[in-house]
């Protein structure tokens, strides 16, 4: 109880402490004006809150200057030469916050873009390579597998997966075009699918898997990697955007890890972190349009098991933990304690979240000016 009581003293005194400051303020402001005081024997409560007026105007639009009203008792009141109460007029300094929380940062955006489409292609190139090195499906049959063996081969499934994965990649596109942070959301998408392309292209590469879907298509080996060879793979990989539904994936061996999975997994994680909290039914549809679309890519034999745990567990980690240190800017410090600090892509996220300040707030716009430039030059009236 006596601790109890010294803080509360303590608190008291300081407050006390905070009102003489702006009492002093004020009476220099008043006195640099010419402006004749009688007594002025105790502060009134306006200019107690002249400190939290001032915090409040950095996030608010108001006036460059002020009029603070004294109330007409005869404890403390301000006269003029002739015995008028006067409003005294004080010019509010700028705030000291000129730049935006978050900044859009266009030229980062596209930078990270560019790094997508570079580990994109790296994946791809990867692909070829071990199209080459595929165990020869007569020799080699899938690989025992607790899923697969007792699961029978479906093979329309695997269609349907990647209908899902459009739905859902269509999806975090519409919530990213309206989003008002968008460049900012955008830019962490990219260098978040650029570190799992390329972890993709590194596992695929150093451990080639035997094709587990018994009847699915895989092109015939050229025996060369030649340059002009691994090209024209590259280049029909990148016309199909990686999807066998298309005809365009024909090449076999990328098995670890699911890039399925990847996509599927990722779509929901950006919906449940930069939709509205309050859009539960989209949440729960994301989290079920990932889900289905993993089981059909079980079901067609598309993947071992083992690849789409992987895929889940990087994902998912990779996610969070950018966003974990984007979120606190004390954890992109280089400390002896901090062990976060030391994964090896960290340069890459102080440099494009430097300027970021806190988590991104779920807010929307427009995408484009001319309807809210149009609505803005329309006549308004005032009730």
């Amino acid at each position: 109880f006596t601790i109890y009581i010294s803080f509360v003293f303590a608190k008291i005194l300081l407050a006390t402490k905070k009102c003489l400051c702006q009492r002093a303020r004020i009476s220099r402001v008043m006195a640099s004006n010419g402006v004749i005081s009688q007594g002025l024997t105790r502060l009134n409560k306006p200019f107690c809150n002249y400190s939290s007026w001032m915090r409040r105007r950095q996030y608010e639009e108001v006036p460059d200057e002020f009029e603070l009203p004294y109330h007409n008792n005869h404890q403390s009141e301000i006269l003029d030469s002739s015995g008028q109460p006067v409003m005294i007029k004080i010019d509010v300094p700028v705030p000291l916050r000129d730049e935006p929380r978050f900044p859009k940062e266009k030229w980062k955006t596209f930078y990270s873009f560019v790094i997508l489409v570079a580990n994109f292609i790296l994946a791809t190139v990867s692909l070829s390579l071990v199209h080459e090195r595929l165990p020869d499906r007569e020799k080699y049959g899938p690989l025992p597998d607790v899923v697969l063996d007792n699961v029978q081969q479906i093979d329309w499934a695997l269609d349907v997966s990647e209908i899902l994965i459009m739905i859902g990649v269509n999806s975090c596109t519409i919530l990213i075009i309206f989003h008002k942070h968008r460049f900012i959301v955008m830019r962490r998408v990219f260098l978040i699918m650029a570190l799992l392309y390329m972890l993709r292209s590194i596992t695929m590469y150093v451990t080639v898997l035997p094709v587990p879907n018994t009847s699915y298509y895989c092109s015939p080996k050229s025996n060369s990697t030649t340059p002009l060879v691994i090209a024209k793979r590259v280049f029909q990989l990148l016309s199909g955007f990686g999807l066998s539904i298309n005809g365009k994936h024909t090449f076999c061996g990328d098995y670890i890890y699911s890039g399925h999975t990847v996509m599927l997994v990722l779509a929901y994680l950006i919906i449940s972190e930069y939709s509205p909290k309050r859009f539960y039914a989209i949440h729960w549809a994301a989290w079920l349009n990932a889900l289905v679309g993993i089981v059909m890519v079980l079901l067609a034999h598309g993947h071992y098991t083992i690849d789409v745990l992987i895929a889940y567990y990087v994902t998912t980690r990779l996610f969070w933990t950018y966003h974990g240190l984007a979120n606190n800017g004390m954890l992109l410090k280089q400390t002896s304690n901090n062990y976060m600090g030391r994964e090896w892509w960290i340069p890459y996220l102080r440099y494009f979240e430097k300027n970021i300040r806190g988590p991104v707030p779920r807010q929307y716009e427009w995408p484009i000016s001319w309807p809210r430039r149009f609505f803005s030059k329309l006549p308004s009236r005032e009730s």
